[in-house]
């Protein structure tokens, strides 16, 4: 017997066409439309086909992927599945994966896709990035990996995908480590694997977390509004090594004053934040007065981290040691 994928189909540029109406790339193709156009992968697996919506990226949201995310546990709870298979929009795919290696603790392969071409498009990826994250997802080295973001030939974890480029088919990388595995022509190689994975239990997110970038002659002022309107956690994009301008200063005392957690992250694209420097603004400044230091996360998806945290009903000092972690 063919092994069994449940499929997600959630639209993205993966299904669009160019609309001869408005001039751009809309959602439009089907789950079994877009399977059709590889037709090869039914001689290697069967298909649980779920077309869960036709979102473009920016549409998503915390709380859709939530709902997506219940809908994959609940598929994969089958005994003859053997892996899931997820479309997406490469806007927010970053962000959507990470949510569900964070929520969904199941052993099976979960592949994430999507492409940076439309079937209108005179070379459309979609096809050869599905082909190789159904490949990814019946391949036994692939469990206990996480959530995988398979594109461009490259498995990525969840917890390190970033879009880097705009238009390049490659966009999705792993902007520290390196990709978990290539996906070729006659096999799946995996490469490495991921030393600690993080989870969360949680069936409820905590939507009101700001994030908040900060730049030379920064003051406070998107801070103390975040506050002031009922942010219940913020997540600060700082400079270099976690270090921000002295006039944000004091509104980030406002904000750990009431007792919310503040997490600090980079607007640099490769390294982690530490408590380096002790000037006025610098970490170790910052985390002295309790700010949280976000590793290696890119502010996005420490806001989706935090927001799961406080979900799951966590305190500060839980989700410090998360973040440390």
């Amino acid at each position: 017997m063919k092994p069994r994928i449940a499929t997600f189909f959630t639209g993205g540029t993966i299904s669009m066409r160019i609309d001869p109406e408005s001039g751009g790339a809309v959602p439009a193709l089907s789950g079994r439309e877009i399977l059709d156009e590889v037709p090869r992968l039914n001689e290697i697996a069967d298909f649980d086909v779920v077309d869960f919506a036709r979102l473009p990226g920016p549409h998503w949201t915390p709380a859709k992927m939530m709902e997506l995310a219940r809908a994959v546990r609940a598929k994969l709870v089958a005994e003859d599945v053997v892996g899931a298979v997820i479309t997406h929009g490469t806007d927010t795919l970053e962000e959507t994966a990470y949510f569900l290696d964070l929520v969904l603790a199941e052993h099976k392969p979960v592949a994430v896709v999507g492409a940076m071409r439309t079937i209108s498009d005179l070379s459309w990826d979609g096809p050869a990035n599905l082909d190789a994250a159904v490949r990814v997802a019946i391949d036994p080295q692939a469990r206990d990996l996480g959530v995988l973001v398979v594109m461009n030939g490259q498995m990525i974890a969840a917890s390190e995908a970033v879009k880097m480029h705009t238009e390049h088919i490659d966009t999705l990388q792993s902007r520290d480590y390196g990709p978990l595995g290539f996906v070729e022509a006659d096999r799946v190689l995996v490469t490495r694997r991921p030393i600690f994975r993080r989870h969360i239990a949680t069936d409820r997110i905590e939507e009101h977390v700001d994030l908040i970038k900060l730049y030379a002659g920064a003051d406070g002022r998107f801070i103390d509004f975040a506050v002031n309107t009922g942010a219940r956690g913020l997540v600060i994009q700082a400079l270099g090594v976690g270090n921000v301008p002295v006039a944000a200063v004091p509104a980030i005392e406002r904000a750990l004053a009431t007792g919310i957690p503040v997490v600090i992250t980079s607007r640099s694209a490769r390294g982690r934040v530490l408590d380096a420097y002790a000037y006025e603004g610098g970490g170790k400044q910052l985390t002295q007065k309790g700010a949280i230091l976000g590793a290696m996360l890119p502010a996005q998806k420490a806001r989706i981290k935090l927001m799961l945290a406080l979900g799951a009903g966590w305190n500060t000092e839980r989700i410090r040691e998360s973040f440390a972690t």
